[in-house]
């Protein structure tokens, strides 16, 4: 059986090197505990638009995403898009600090939750659920909030920084079961045999291994990665998009009805429909979406450099 226990606190993380991450985490965590929602949201802007005189490569990669994935808005519609999404990101900071240190009242008061009758649907009939999301800047309250309803199992990618790694699996397991590094694939089956829920998010550009070159947005050959089919392929496992979108008052997590038909057998035509499904839910709030990452770098044969 594997030990899915929290990391123990370990007198090492004391070390004089790691006091600057120790001392982000403790402002973060006075933030997000003593100002009110708006307020927190209100400095995130202010500090994503302050970002983009710092962060210019990153605001170079999201202009690009943007031209290269909506080509049919204006440059002005565009570039205010930008300027939005880069508020977003500095909103993503204090929600992060929410998801992993608010607790349970405080969270539920601002979530709102659609489609919970599909999870009840799944839990019933005994079937495993694969979560399948997409990097919004609110992931990290997607999870949580998905596990004030039913707690499941997260995909992650361990932190190099042992203080930070401690933080983010003791705050992403606040809801939830545990965690599964994002390499372990077996850990993941394991989890959906067993009936749990496993947050899944495909939507990154992770090369050519294991992917295939298919329309994403305008981009005609994005490389996108076939996990998604091999995971729903799992005996007895339903596949629910699921995403946490910012409102005016709060946060509404949406989780959809299982994809029918999915999946067909076809890596080319299973990635289309996650990507189908990823575009539909990022054009509901396109400036709350990751466009920082360079989602469009891997190209095919014959196809130039994108950035």
């Amino acid at each position: 059986m594997q030990d899915h226990r929290l990391p123990p606190f370990r007198a090492a993380l004391l070390h004089p090197r790691f006091w600057p991450a120790w001392l982000g985490l403790s402002v973060l965590w006075l933030l997000v505990t003593l100002l009110p929602w708006r307020a927190q949201m209100a400095l995130g802007r202010g500090l994503g638009r302050l970002s983009m005189t710092v962060l210019k490569s990153r605001v170079k990669v999201a202009r690009r995403n943007l031209e290269l994935a909506l080509p049919e808005r204006e440059k002005a519609e565009r570039e205010r898009m930008l300027q939005a999404n880069f508020e977003s990101v500095g909103c993503a900071i204090f929600e992060t600090g929410m998801a992993w240190f608010w607790p349970h009242w405080r969270m539920r008061a601002l979530t709102t939750l659609d489609g919970t009758e599909h999870v009840d649907a799944a839990v019933e009939s005994g079937q495993g659920m694969l979560l399948l999301s997409a990097h919004f800047l609110t992931l990290e309250l997607n999870a949580r909030q998905f596990g004030l309803y039913r707690p499941g199992v997260g995909v992650y990618r361990p932190n190099t920084n042992p203080v930070l790694e401690y933080a983010q699996v003791h705050g992403r397991c606040r809801s939830n079961k545990y965690l599964v590094d994002r390499l372990d694939i077996k850990g993941m089956l394991r989890a959906l045999r067993a009936g749990d829920a496993l947050w899944y998010a495909p939507d990154h550009d992770y090369g050519r291994h294991a992917s295939v070159f298919v329309p994403f947005f305008a981009v005609d050959k994005a490389a996108t990665i076939t996990g998604t089919a091999t995971l729903a392929r799992v005996k007895n496992t339903v596949t629910l998009p699921c995403f946490t979108l910012r409102e005016k008052n709060g946060y509404r997590l949406v989780i959809q009805a299982p994809l029918e038909n999915f999946p067909v057998g076809d890596d080319e035509t299973d990635a289309i429909t996650g990507n189908k499904v990823i575009e539909a839910a990022i054009r509901r709030a396109p400036e709350q979406y990751m466009w920082l990452h360079r989602r469009f770098k891997t190209t095919p044969e014959g196809v130039a450099y994108r950035y």
